[in-house]
């Protein structure tokens, strides 16, 4: 038999559409032995050993990520191409059937959040050579999706932060026309925030790239930014194997560009 108070107790903490874990459950004052017993009444559903749901039905990309965000003791953040794509900014429809959405923190995550969904991949990409810490602890960078009522909302990065996280990954996850492609659409960043982003940022890469493509497209916002304060360090940086080396911005971008 269960305890009727650490029943509803469990329900108020573990609302239809977020999952949780067995040692977080144990924090919030759940007695392991209630835990077991909750496990072998199907009062709480294994999606994999130790991650539990009340109702695995109700459980999908976003209310995996909301509840690891909830119980992590670290900012995570999706982030991105996966953020830019929350505000249909990706440019991009995946052919595959399988979710891919890319997480951004300084720690890996943890392994159980891959074996949920077979048709679910999270991609970790690691922030320390991006952003410093106290920089993903701040929410000013971040927006909320409320996608569903009475839960807590998906963060996720904003554009102008997203833009920076996604150039990272050129060219070796995002090729160079893609990230043209994503920038030719960002009309409207926030030159305050960019102008933040871009003080913060430890991606030499990322901020000349991001320079250079900003120039090509001389978006409004351009002209208030001050690239000539920004940490661009030194020596070229290789972006488009055999491509020409513009001197403006020492990184190397396709023959073909102008």
């Amino acid at each position: 038999m269960l305890n009727a108070e650490s029943r509803q107790k469990l329900k108020m903490m573990l609302p239809a559409g977020l999952l949780a874990t067995k040692p977080w459950l144990v924090t919030q004052g759940l007695n392991p032995h209630f835990i077991d017993n909750a496990v072998k009444s199907q009062t709480l559903l294994t999606l994999t050993p130790g991650v539990y749901v009340r109702e695995v039905l109700q459980v999908n990309w976003k209310g995996i990520v909301t509840s690891l965000q909830r119980m992590s003791f670290f900012p995570v953040h999706v982030g991105g191409l996966s953020a830019l794509d929350q505000e249909g900014l990706a440019h991009y429809q995946s052919r595959s059937k399988r979710i891919h959405i890319n997480l951004y923190a300084e720690t890996a995550l943890p392994a159980w959040l891959n074996k949920i969904d077979n048709n679910i991949h999270f991609e970790w990409h690691s922030t320390r050579r991006l952003w410093p810490a106290s920089l993903m602890q701040k929410t000013h960078y971040l927006r909320e999706d409320h996608w569903r009522e009475s839960l807590p909302p998906l963060l996720y990065s904003s554009p102008e932060k997203a833009i920076l996280e996604a150039l990272a990954g050129v060219p070796s996850t995002i090729s160079f026309e893609h990230a043209a492609q994503l920038m030719q659409s960002l009309s409207t960043l926030s030159p305050k925030k960019m102008d933040a982003l871009l003080r913060a940022s430890s991606s030499i890469k990322s901020k000349r790239l991001f320079l250079w493509l900003s120039q090509q497209y001389n978006h409004a916002w351009f002209k208030y930014l001050k690239p000539e304060e920004y940490d661009l360090g030194v020596g070229k940086r290789e972006i488009a194997r055999g491509g020409r080396l513009d001197k403006t911005w020492n990184i190397t971008v396709p023959k073909e560009s102008t």
